[in-house]
């Protein structure tokens, strides 16, 4: 990063209220400090990213690391040794996916608490998985400031997810997950995922290709 260098920042909510007085306080006072960088904001925009309509298959990438702990008392059923007490255990590749599917689901289930209607069925509530398919491109372990003066070491992964959206309660929830990010800790930036290629029902693969970039 250079002087002078244009970047986008994404802000991300499933609070349309908060989002809109980032927006208003960015206007308003143009100057963004993150760490010790300084920007100036040169245009607000709205986005309201969608998987799209039932039938709609697409790709959804993490932007950020993924991180994915698994708690004690369900090490032993998915034949994870553990350290003993009440130490989670960080999701790595030997340990299949199906642990981690299952905790990115519960983990859902608790933002659909948050903000759903209580009306609405959740993640849990449903058949069928979130995603068809999960392409893991890596894992790596990185220091995080959790707190102010407390830095711990995560072991985070990124992913390529594929879906097909089957209903309007999956698209929700898939739209839910675009607004609040995947797994834990989302509030320090992880988690959070984009859709990179999104095919509508009726056309072909390359249309949907071209036609969502």
């Amino acid at each position: 990063m250079q002087a002078g260098d244009d970047r986008k920042l994404l802000v991300a909510s499933p609070d349309e209220e908060l989002l809109a007085n980032v927006a208003a306080d960015l206007l308003e006072e143009p100057e963004l400090n993150i760490g010790e960088m300084p920007f100036t904001v040169d245009d607000v925009t709205a986005l309201e990213p969608d998987v799209g309509e039932p039938g709609t298959r697409g790709t959804i990438e993490t932007g950020t690391g993924l991180l994915v702990r698994i708690p004690p008392w369900r090490c032993e059923e998915y034949g994870i040794d553990y350290p003993g007490g009440d130490t989670a255990v960080f999701w790595r590749p030997e340990h299949t996916t199906k642990p981690l599917r299952a905790q990115l689901e519960a983990n859902l289930d608790q933002k659909h608490e948050l903000y759903a209607h209580d009306h609405l069925p959740g993640p849990s509530d449903v058949d069928g998985e979130l995603f068809d398919g999960y392409e893991l491109i890596k894992t790596f372990a990185v220091p995080v400031t959790v707190t102010e003066g407390q830095e711990m070491t995560y072991v985070l992964s990124k992913w390529k997810f594929s879906y097909t959206v089957r209903d309007d309660n999956h698209r929700r929830h898939l739209n839910l997950a675009l607004d609040c990010g995947l797994g834990e800790r989302n509030s320090l930036g992880l988690g959070f995922i984009n859709i990179t290629d999104k095919t509508r029902p009726g056309e072909s693969e390359l249309e949907g290709t071209n036609a969502f970039a």
